[in-house]
């Protein structure tokens, strides 16, 4: 499918923070509290309701109910045998809500970047591999309009995803946009250390529909980064953030970001820098949404005239190609003639140790079972376990 173009795209709001405030019994859980895709199966009417409070309140695109509908997340809930089951019923409930209250409303599959951080050795590229094919066969067989990578953390885990989505839709033989939204920390970088240029370089290859940011601060916080992508990218922005930077208040977490003050952040970023997708992520409710739509009518995006430079990209930061004042060297400590560590590396069957740079090896990769995710569902999964 085609999506139109210069028309402003709204987003619903997060799915599993609006879930928490609903209160559902502990028997809609069952066996697996805490698992958010669980729902689909066992309390589809919380789901319908959840999605038809945002077509209400103006949203013109719903996420299913799947960020975590992967084999490698359900396994820790011993669900991992019902992907198929579970991403088609998320589908249905999102048709069911649309059907209902916005004939015309599209649906997009969530895919998120389940618990494990292939560039630290969480993984296997393989086995992450087989996990996204998994889920864009169930989603695309389950008819999505579009599906969208959000939450990414970890580049390495964005291009195993995307190799094997569109290998999957070329064996599907459907022609559906892809989406790709980053998570950038309050340290300026994806959690593995990628800035947003050197991702722009490595995604920029594959036929993306958006290139975007979701999740981890509020508009404020990525404004930036979202500029960097307005005047380089060559495709769509998107904009799905939180209502603000999540606080602990008197035990319970709150986000702090109005649904006033979240339009009018949202809308400077459209009128300004050109972003045509928005929406909402963790503690974006109906309400953020519905004075986002508003605030929105009538508005056209900023005309944006990027300009796209050809880069090469490490796991950490991109190089523009053409250089000023030429030649471009590529490769110089690759060299075992002039490097004898290199050489030395080489003899011992080291190809890692030979791969990566002096200044790479010096860097400090977060503690993986210190560190937590903030998801678009509103819950804190670890990255890992010790």
């Amino acid at each position: 499918m085609s999506l139109p173009d210069g028309k402003i795209l709204i987003f619903d709001g997060g799915c599993g923070t609006n879930l928490q405030r609903m209160r559902l019994p502990a028997s809609a859980w069952g066996r697996h509290e805490g698992c958010n895709e669980y729902l689909n199966l066992s309390a589809p009417e919380a789901i319908e309701e959840l999605h038809g409070s945002f077509l209400d309140a103006g949203a013109m695109v719903l996420e299913t109910n799947t960020f975590g509908a992967n084999d490698i997340v359900l396994a820790e809930y011993g669900l991992q045998d019902r992907v198929e089951e579970i991403n088609a019923a998320a589908v249905a409930c999102a048709r069911a809500a649309i059907r209902r209250r916005k004939p015309g409303a599209l649906i997009a599959g969530a895919i998120g970047p389940t618990t494990k951080l292939p560039s630290l050795g969480h993984v296997s590229p393989d086995e992450m591999g087989e996990a996204f094919a998994r889920q864009v066969r169930a989603l695309v067989a389950a008819g999505v309009d579009l599906l969208i990578f959000e939450t990414c953390q970890d580049l390495l885990q964005v291009k195993i995803a995307l190799v094997r989505c569109f290998e999957e839709l070329g064996k599907s033989g459907r022609d559906v946009p892809v989406m790709v939204s980053l998570t950038v920390e309050n340290t300026g970088t994806m959690l593995v250390g990628t800035d947003v240029a050197a991702a722009a370089a490595a995604i920029e290859p594959f036929p993306v529909f958006s290139l975007g940011l979701n999740c981890a601060t509020g508009p404020e916080g990525m404004k930036s980064h979202l500029r960097h992508l307005c005047r380089h990218w060559p495709g769509r922005v998107s904009c799905i953030p939180n209502a603000g930077i999540p606080q602990v208040v008197s035990g319970r977490t709150v986000y702090p970001l109005g649904p006033e003050a979240f339009a009018a952040e949202i809308k400077a970023l459209v009128v300004e820098e050109g972003v045509g997708i928005v929406g909402g992520c963790c503690g974006a409710t109906p309400d953020h949404i519905r004075r986002l739509a508003e605030a929105l009518e009538g508005v056209s995006p900023a005309a944006r005239r990027p300009m796209w430079k050809p880069s090469l990209s490490s796991l950490y930061q991109a190089v523009e190609i053409r250089q000023e004042i030429p030649p471009f060297l590529i490769g110089e400590r690759a060299n075992a003639n002039g490097s004898r560590r290199f050489r030395d590396l080489l003899l011992s069957g080291d190809y890692q140790g030979g791969l990566r740079s002096p200044s790479s090896r010096k860097r400090t990769a977060p503690t993986p079972w210190t560190s937590a995710r903030r998801t678009r569902d509103g819950t804190r999964r670890p990255t890992s376990r010790p």
